[in-house]
C-alpha cells in the first residue's frame, strides 16, 4: 500500500491573501476553487505532487452545519470560533483508501469514511477525491487524514503540465522538503506517527534556529519533522501560544537562505 505526503492544510480567513506575501518571497500561489457542499474555498501552492492548501470559509452557514468532513468541523472551530489562522493538518495520499480503512480498523483505530469530496475550479472543472479520517487522537497533535484522488498520479501530472501549474516559483526547482510539527514529547509522538506509516525515525538532532531537538520521518513527497522546544525560541513560542501543531514549512532549492515568520507560521527557505 502506497502512502505519500499530499498536502498541508493552512487555515486562513481569506486564502487569496496568501498570494502576495508568498509571491514576494518567490513562491507562487494560484487560485484553487470552491467546495460548494462544505462552504469553503482555497488557494494552492504546488511543489510537484506535494502542495500547501490555504483553506478558508466562504459560507459559514453551510460549513457550520457540516459534520461528515472532520476537516470542516476543525476549521469552523479553529478559524470561525477561535479566530486562529495558520498551519493546521496534513493529508496523506493513498491509492487504496478502502483497504487502508480496513487496515486501520484491524489496528484498533476508529475511522470515519471514506467519504467523497470535490472542488469546482474557476474554469468549471470538477475535481474529485475520497477522504478518510482517524477519530482516535492519542496525542494533542492531531493525526493526519488520508486522501485518494479520482485520477491516477499519471493523469494528474498530465493535467498539471497542461495547465502550467508546476515550476511557477522564482526557483523552478523549489521543493517542499518537510513540514515541521511542534510537540511536547518528541519520543512518544514520533513513535506513534512512525508506527502509523511503518517508518523509522532519523537520529535526533538539535535545530539551533528553532531552539529545539528534532527527529524526522522520511515520507515520500515531503518529510515530517517533529520538534520539542529547548528554550524560548520559535518552537517554544508556538507551543506556548497554540499547543501541538504544524508550524513550519521547510523549502529547499529556493536560491535563498532565510527564516521568516509569515501568515501565522514559520518558513525556512534554503
Amino acid at each position: 500500500m502506497k502512502l505519500s505526503f499530499d498536502h498541508l492544510v493552512w487555515f486562513k480567513h481569506k486564502p487569496e491573501n496568501a498570494i502576495q506575501p508568498l509571491s514576494e518571497n518567490g513562491i507562487q500561489v494560484i487560485q484553487g476553487g470552491r467546495h460548494e457542499s462544505w462552504g469553503t474555498y482555497n488557494t494552492l501552492s504546488y511543489f510537484d505532487f506535494s502542495y500547501i492548501e490555504f483553506l478558508g470559509i466562504e459560507q459559514v452557514s453551510i460549513a457550520e452545519q457540516h459534520e461528515e468532513n472532520r476537516l470542516i468541523t476543525q476549521i469552523v472551530k479553529q478559524l470561525f470560533k477561535e479566530n486562529r489562522e495558520g498551519p493546521a493538518k496534513i493529508a496523506i495520499r493513498t491509492d487504496q483508501i478502502n483497504e487502508l480503512a480496513i487496515k486501520l480498523r484491524e489496528e484498533s483505530f476508529t475511522v470515519h469514511g471514506p467519504i467523497p469530496g470535490q472542488r469546482v475550479t474557476a474554469s468549471g472543472e470538477v475535481i474529485k477525491w475520497t477522504l478518510l479520517f482517524i477519530e482516535d487522537q492519542p496525542n494533542e497533535l492531531s493525526l493526519p487524514f488520508f486522501i485518494q484522488w479520482e485520477k491516477s498520479d499519471e493523469e494528474r501530472m498530465a493535467v498539471f503540465k497542461e495547465q502550467g501549474i508546476l515550476g511557477r516559483h522564482a526557483s523552478e526547482n523549489s521543493k517542499f522538503e518537510s513540514v515541521g510539527f511542534v510537540v511536547r514529547n518528541l519520543e512518544e509522538t514520533i513513535s506513534t506517527w512512525g508506527k502509523l506509516f511503518n517508518l523509522s525515525p532519523s537520529e535526533e538532532f538539535r535545530d539551533e534556529i528553532l531552539q529545539a531537538r528534532c527527529q524526522k520521518l522520511e515520507l515520500p513527497g515531503t518529510n515530517l519533522l517533529f520538534c520539542t522546544p529547548l528554550g524560548n525560541g520559535p518552537a517554544g513560542k508556538v507551543l506556548h501560544e497554540r499547543g501541538e501543531t504544524p508550524f513550519l514549512v521547510n523549502l529547499a532549492e529556493t536560491n535563498q537562505n532565510i527564516f521568516i515568520e509569515m501568515l501565522n507560521g514559520y518558513w525556512r527557505f534554503q
